[in-house]
Order: structure tokens, then C-alpha cells, then sequence
């Protein structure tokens, strides 16, 4: 094990130290930086993280050089000085830094002659770089350079955890700001609904939506984007928005679905959602459904076995898959006292089980009755005590046109 005594355990100590004594992450990483540029002796020291879903790295924190983190400081990873080093995942000492070199001009442009950097990964992510510069003409050691390597060890453990914990709470406040809060008044409807994070709060893409539209119909969506994280909300946040959009202007959905998935394969090409979209005329009780790759909703009725929708399956929406091909729907008139379940794949995949067996029991769980007492039997039936790996969101949507008693 390395000798932590001197100097170089002095810097270290500090590090793990200043890890405990400060909640804010900016607070310290500047601590970090002031430690690292005294222990080394040298004018600036900077710490730049990976941007989430881009390939860059962001100024975050900086010392002797602050204007870095005012100004935004933005560099690709693979171009530059701290690009390099974040592309090569080692460390990298230059010893000319001009526009050659260096994308970020206030690095040279503030005299700086030499920078030595080095990655900052945890559990195998890159997380960012951190890099250091001295005003005047001087050699790293391989003690120093080591030493560097090793303070970036231990901050892109604190980092990491910080952004995960940030992102987490970030996605979450997003899911839940996009999920009805209530449904809307429907004549001859009625709405219930359960939204569960996976285990570890794993929040992901999962969403579900109910609304009006013009000539009195209603919407009914949901859907799943693959992953989890911020990400995925982010995605499912567009797609849902996007949707709604099209559900305005088009009164087929499997045009809107169609309209959806070529949005989504130019503007996000790496993602991929399954997504089940109706319209029902309020009137009629008509529902018209199109699927791109989704669960099939299932339909109950007074007397008689719950049943899985035969609406045909195309594709998922992303990835370019066939974003231009037309979409199909299937048209049902909703009996009266009907009952429609939708859900996502959480509810239903066990990995240990074959998805027929989850399909099964879910038919099995959705009886007739008020939408709320069918979600508490699918949920306990289904869910139970038990952790489940992946989220779970489940619309239940009950149709009744016997008028309510005063």
C-alpha cells in the first residue's frame, strides 16, 4: 500500500476530511482544489465533470482561475487537453499550452505554460477531470502526477454519489410533476391510476395520461421509455408533451403514434419507449387504439372473463425503427360497465417466470367494479410485499353510463 505520510497523505487526509465537513458539492470541490494547488505548489487547479447525456465535460469548480466556472467553460470529450485526458482515461502533462493544444482559451490566455490532468472515474464512469497549471516552466514528478490520480480517486467517488443522488431527486420531481395529479371530469367515466418507483427508487420512463380533447373526446396514453434515471424522465417528458401535441391536431392514433415515433427518431435517435395510445368518443363509448409495441390493455365485463384487447402490436417507438411506416388501430365499442386496465411491463415481467404467466394474472386481477378497488386488487394480487426491480404504472379507466345518484 502506498505511504500516506508527508505531503502526500497530508493532501489525501484533507480530501476524505473535507468530504465529511461540506454538504455542498461546489463548497468541496473548491476545498479539493485549494488543498491540491497548495500541495503541489501550483496556480491554478480546476475540476470539470461529464455532462449527463452529452459528450462534454463542464466546468464545475475552479481556483486561481474562476472565470472557467463563470463563464461556463464547456469541452468535448476527445478534444483539447481535458478532453484528451477524458477520452484516454489517463493522466496526461503538457508542457505547451496555446490554441494548439488548448480549447478552452482562458487557459492560455492566463499565462499558464504547463497542465497536468488526470480522469476522474468511479465503478468504471467517467466522471470527470481534474487538472492543475503553473505560470511558470516545471516538471510534474511521477510522485505528483500519482498523487493527482489518487485525489481524483476519491473525489469522483463523492462526486458520483452527489450526481446520483441529484439526478435521482431531479427525475423524480419530474415524474411526479408529470403524472396527473387528478383526472378530469368525464360524464360516464371514471379514472383510477398507481404509479411505483422500481427497488431503490430506480425511477425511470414509465408514465401514464389521461385528457380531453376537442369534439368530445378522451385521451388515454401510457408508456415506458427504456432505462432509467434522468434520462429516461427527460425522454418521457418530451414523448408525452409531444403526444398531447399531436392528439390536438390529429384524431386517428395511429397517426399521432406515427407522428411520434418520427419525432423521436430524429430528435432522440438513441431512445426507445413502447407506448400505447386510444381515443374515445365520450358519447359512443368508441375507442379506437393503436400500440407501438406495449402491453395490450385488458378489458373486463359484468359476467364474464377479463380478456387482453387484440390490438395489433407494431413496432416501439425510437431507435429508427421504421419511424415512417403507418401504424395500425383497433377500433372497440366499450360496453356498458366495462372496465379497461393498462399497464407496464413492470407490473407483469418476473425474470424467473415467462411473461404469459404475469399476463395471466393480471387478466385474472381485473374484475369489475369502481376503478379504484380493481387497482388495490391488481397491485396486491400482483405486487403484494414483494421489492420489484423494475417501475410500475398501471391506468385504470371504468365506464358506466347509469347516471349517478343524487
Amino acid at each position: 500500500m502506498p505511504e500516506t505520510t508527508g505531503p502526500r497523505g497530508d493532501v489525501l487526509d484533507a480530501v476524505i476530511e473535507l468530504a465529511i465537513d461540506h454538504a455542498d458539492l461546489e463548497d468541496y470541490l473548491r476545498a479539493v482544489l485549494t488543498e491540491v494547488a497548495g500541495g503541489l505548489g501550483v496556480d491554478t487547479a480546476s475540476v470539470l465533470l461529464r455532462d449527463p447525456g452529452h459528450q462534454a465535460l463542464r466546468v464545475r469548480a475552479a481556483v486561481g482561475i474562476e472565470q472557467e466556472v463563470s463563464q461556463g467553460v464547456t469541452v468535448p470529450i476527445g478534444a483539447g487537453f481535458a478532453g484528451r485526458v477524458a477520452e484516454r482515461r489517463s493522466p496526461v502533462v503538457l508542457h505547451q499550452v496555446d490554441q494548439t493544444t488548448v480549447v478552452n482559451p482562458l487557459l492560455w490566455r492566463s499565462g499558464l505554460r504547463v497542465l497536468a490532468g488526470v480522469p476522474l472515474v468511479a465503478r468504471d464512469e467517467l466522471v470527470g477531470v481534474l487538472h492543475v497549471g503553473a505560470r511558470t516552466p516545471r516538471e510534474f514528478s511521477g510522485a505528483e502526477v500519482d498523487l493527482l490520480a489518487s485525489v481524483a480517486d476519491r473525489m469522483a467517488l463523492v462526486v458520483q454519489a452527489e450526481v446520483s443522488q441529484a439526478q435521482l431527486a431531479a427525475a423524480t420531481l419530474l415524474q411526479q410533476s408529470l403524472l396527473p395529479s387528478s383526472f378530469p371530469p368525464v360524464a360516464g367515466f371514471t379514472f383510477d391510476a398507481r404509479y411505483v418507483p422500481g427497488t431503490g427508487s430506480a425511477v425511470g420512463g414509465d408514465w401514464y395520461d389521461v385528457f380531453t380533447l376537442p369534439g368530445g373526446r378522451l385521451g388515454l396514453a401510457i408508456g415506458d421509455v427504456a432505462g432509467h434515471g434522468l434520462p429516461s424522465a427527460v425522454v418521457m417528458g418530451r414523448l408525452r408533451s409531444a403526444l398531447r401535441a399531436y392528439a390536438l391536431e390529429h384524431d386517428d392514433p395511429a397517426e399521432v403514434l406515427t407522428r411520434l415515433a418520427r419525432k423521436s427518431s430524429h430528435f432522440e435517435p438513441n431512445a426507445m419507449a413502447t407506448v400505447i395510445y386510444g381515443v374515445v368518443d365520450i358519447g359512443t363509448a368508441r375507442l379506437a387504439l393503436s400500440c407501438a409495441g406495449h402491453l395490450p390493455p385488458v378489458l373486463a365485463v359484468p359476467g364474464e372473463p377479463a380478456t387482453l384487447l387484440p390490438v395489433p402490436t407494431d413496432l416501439p417507438i425510437g431507435l429508427g425503427l421504421q419511424a415512417d411506416r403507418r401504424r395500425r388501430a383497433l377500433v372497440v365499442d366499450l360496453p356498458d360497465q366495462a372496465v379497461l386496465a393498462f399497464c407496464t411491463d413492470g407490473l407483469v415481467e418476473r425474470r424467473t417466470e415467462p411473461l404469459d404467466l404475469g399476463l395471466a394474472a393480471l387478466t385474472g386481477a381485473v374484475e369489475h367494479g369502481p376503478p379504484a378497488a380493481v387497482c388495490a386488487n391488481v397491485m396486491d394480487t400482483l405486487i403484494g410485499a414483494q421489492p420489484h426491480g423494475d417501475d410500475v404504472a398501471l391506468l385504470v379507466v371504468g365506464h358506466d353510463r347509469t347516471p349517478a345518484t343524487p
